[in-house]
């Protein structure tokens, strides 16, 4: 199961503070989730919708559930939280298409 999270930053960060923030200080948070199995960080060029997009691998929607439910999983949400004006949660199923 994968979980993609779209980041919108506050208004009074710029784009250089909220990727310094998100890739210095909250990426080493977010590794500490219990049974995240990948997570990967990309960065917008300030061309879209967010700022951030970050996805993130788990065994199951329960395995998922369990993650952010627990302490570190809060307290990841709250640094989230704390730092930008919208984020947007979007469990998905991935399909690989090669071609």
């Amino acid at each position: 199961m994968k979980l993609m999270i779209g980041l919108v930053r506050r208004s009074d960060m710029t784009h250089e503070e909220f990727a310094h923030w998100w890739i210095e200080e909250h990426a080493p948070l977010a590794r500490t989730l219990p049974d995240v199995q990948r997570i990967r960080f990309n960065l917008l060029d300030g061309d879209g919708p967010f700022d951030g997009i970050a996805e993130l691998w788990f065994a199951s929607p329960e395995a998922m559930d369990a993650s952010y439910g627990s302490d570190i999983g809060k307290a990841v949400a709250a640094d989230s939280i704390a730092h930008v004006e919208s984020r947007v949660r979007m469990p998905v199923i991935e399909h690989d298409i090669h071609g």
